[in-house]
């Protein structure tokens, strides 16, 4: 009943409190007589509807065109036992392109004069940093995919699917 009236489990709506609380500690720690309220309202305006106005429908159109070159040989390339594999190459790079988006100006060394002052540190470890991190999200979704497989090829080995369990076996019984 209540992910009919949610719709999700309790732990995401659990998850949606706690980012609002976080939210709201964030924005109570400004004083009110400043005037960064503005700035933040800005933002946060600006960034949803960027992000829902022109992010989103970009990178809808570039992840169809991928899937659309990956997808348009003679023989599609299959899912390995079953798992599919274009969400493990989904992920690392949606969240590298949004590290590089975050952290473009330091990644791409546009703003070393700036930096330097505000922080008397040079910003010439982003690079290296951003591309080790990319690395790391690709290294996690490939062992993530290989177990996924694994466990797929080692159930269809033992003649079930993931949704039939070892329990729904009737116990073997010697008289």
């Amino acid at each position: 009943m209540f992910k009919r009236l949610h719709g999700d489990d309790p732990l995401h709506l659990f998850a949606a409190i706690i980012a609002i609380a976080l939210a709201g500690y964030a924005v109570s720690r400004v004083p009110l007589e400043s005037d960064v309220w503005w700035k933040m309202l800005i933002w946060f305006v600006g960034a949803a509807l960027g992000h829902d106005l022109v992010l989103y429908p970009l990178y809808a159109l570039a992840d169809s065109a991928a899937h659309v070159r990956l997808f348009r040989r003679a023989r599609p390339l299959p899912a390995v036992a079953g798992v599919p594999w274009i969400n493990h190459l989904r992920v690392p790079v949606a969240l590298s392109l949004l590290l590089l988006l975050v952290w473009w100006p330091l990644i791409l060394q546009d703003a070393p004069g700036t930096y330097f002052a505000a922080t008397g540190l040079l910003p010439d470890v982003y690079l290296g940093r951003w591309l080790g991190i990319t690395g790391v999200f690709f290294l996690v979704a490939a062992v993530t995919y290989a177990v996924q497989v694994r466990r797929a090829r080692g159930a269809a080995r033992a003649g079930r699917t993931d949704d039939e369990g070892a329990a729904d076996e009737e116990p073997v019984t010697t008289p």
